[in-house]
């Protein structure tokens, strides 16, 4: 670059950014590398703040928090919130609250709507556009970015013509139509107050081919970015592409792990951090969590699948371990295996390898969701069964709540199986929600609403072989079991003491002679 030109390009960008005097060798300096072991890995989840949180993102969140925690390296919550048109508020408070529930303690980044911590902060892309604006300076300054003046009209007119004559789409080459206006002109326009962006000057070519290592993938060969991507919006607000280099170079993240979404964007990627002089961050695009529909599969969908939004686990009561427990399962597939031969030991002993994730995207099955759930839940005591039913009903069925807690006592007797100090296996429970229809008979003012409800007042039921029995004598066997029935009794005495209970109020008790009778 001459030196007349270097001169112009720098009154450019002293012009469009006036009062930014931070260099970003000042930006190195403020946020340094971090002080890691070799082979430690930083990682970060980055959502953007736009309404509820998916399963499949706390899957990826899984993943990245794993890789970080079992190389001793360090994750991180960023809130990804440049795309102002599709926040909605109140996101990074449910956001927060909801990876609580599920036992996800974040030491660093956003923590909760109104707090962040560490020193690589703000961790909101809204707070960090002084940051951006040194970076994109920087690059003016080098002749790798320049005002575009184009109106949306304008673009819209060029679309149109190549879609038309079917071009490849996109802001480039002799559409590129302000990339080649003088650095004069420029100036001159941007004195006037004419309406810009600011775009990358892109040195690539979609006829040649880049390449980089994928964690999960492995070798992706694609083609070159030839496209002068917008780099900061008429607004002042960066666009991802952007902000994703930027922000990972000065939160030192040195591994992202991401959407499969974002490989057609990594040769862009590729060549912002050549022109802004950084290191590239190793790469990992997870596949999409799928659904069996039929006899295909599809991506879960927020909109028909209730198992996609994670609050749907959180309010239907599931324990706050089972989810996580399950989302191992799909992660890598030797889980399961791991978990057979390690029935006691905590999940996070488990080693997460990227190499081992599924490509075709891991499958969501809610009914394996169950199975695990039940496992888990079987394993806990009537005590901690309790504590969970009261921590939820607190929360989403206060009356049951209340009704638990007259008589604690009695409501974990009925949740317990335990006699002579012998745990037996309950496997009838799948989630908090359930419990209250499951054992409503054990509480006479949800007994009677539920008979009040159901219409189950009765004259007379009829058996099988249509016999009447009356209810007089539903009355009397009830009486009378209720009159005899010993609680310490183990499996074999109960049915014995059953049978004579039957036998006195003259039921026949052998099934080969009522069968003869019949």
């Amino acid at each position: 670059m001459n030196i007349n030109l270097e001169e112009k390009n720098k009154e450019l960008a002293n012009l469009i950014f006036p009062d930014i005097t931070t260099t970003v060798e000042d930006l190195e300096k403020k946020y340094p590398k971090r002080i890691l072991k070799e082979g430690a890995k930083v990682t970060r989840f980055a959502p953007s703040p736009t309404g509820f949180l998916h399963t499949g993102a706390l899957y990826t969140l899984l993943v990245n928090k794993k890789i970080a925690e079992q190389s001793e390296g360090e994750f991180f919550l960023r809130i990804e919130d440049t795309d102002r048109k599709r926040e909605v508020e109140g996101s990074v408070s449910r956001f927060t609250d909801e990876l609580k529930s599920f036992g996800i303690d974040l030491k660093e980044g956003v923590i909760s709507a109104t707090e962040e911590t560490g020193i690589y902060g703000p961790y909101t892309q809204s707070k960090r556009e002084e940051i951006y604006k040194i970076c994109v300076k920087y690059l003016i300054e080098k002749g790798l970015a320049y005002p575009c003046f184009c109106t949306p009209e304008m673009s819209a007119k060029t679309r149109e013509f190549q879609e038309n004559n079917k071009i490849i789409p996109g802001y480039y080459g002799v559409y590129a139509k302000c990339r080649n206006i003088s650095i004069d002109e420029s100036i001159e326009k941007v004195k006037n107050g004419d309406k810009y962006i600011i775009r990358f000057r892109s040195s690539g070519s979609h006829l040649r081919k880049t390449s980089f290592i994928d964690a999960i993938r492995g070798k992706i060969e694609i083609a070159e970015n030839n496209q002068d991507i917008v780099v900061i919006k008429g607004d002042g607000i960066p666009t991802y592409h952007l902000a994703h280099v930027v922000d990972d170079r000065f939160m030192r993240t040195n591994l992202v792990i991401r959407g499969e979404e974002w490989i057609s964007s990594v040769p862009i990627h590729l060549e912002l951090f050549a022109a802004m002089d950084f290191e590239v961050v190793e790469y990992a695009h997870v596949s999409a969590v799928m659904k069996q529909d039929g006899i295909s599969k599809r991506k879960l969908s927020k909109r028909k699948d209730k198992e996609a939004a994670v609050s749907f686990f959180i309010e239907a009561g599931y324990p706050k371990e089972t989810v996580i427990e399950y989302l191992l399962t799909i992660i890598n597939s030797d889980y399961e295996p791991w978990r057979m031969k390690n029935p006691l030991a905590s999940n996070e002993e488990f080693k997460v390898r990227l190499s081992k994730m599924n490509v075709a995207g891991a499958l969501f099955d809610l009914v394996k969701l169950n199975d695990v759930s039940k496992e888990l839940i079987s394993k806990m005591t009537s005590e901690e069964i309790l504590k969970n039913v009261l921590a939820w009903s607190k929360v989403y069925d206060e009356k049951f709540y209340e009704l638990l807690n007259r008589d604690l006592v009695y409501s974990k007797k009925i949740f317990g199986l335990e006699r002579d100090n012998v745990k037996k296996i309950r496997k009838d429970i799948i989630k908090w929600e359930d419990v209250k229809e499951q054992f409503f008979y054990f509480f006479d003012e949800l007994y009677i609403n539920e008979i009040k409800k159901n219409g189950y007042e009765f004259d007379y039921i009829k058996t099988p072989d249509e016999t009447k029995i009356t209810k007089e004598l539903v009355k009397k066997v009830l009486q009378s079991y209720i009159k005899n029935y010993n609680f310490n009794l183990d499996k074999q005495e109960w049915f014995e003491q059953l049978k004579e209970i039957a036998d006195s109020l003259e039921f026949c008790t052998n099934m080969k002679e009522y069968k003869l009778d019949s």
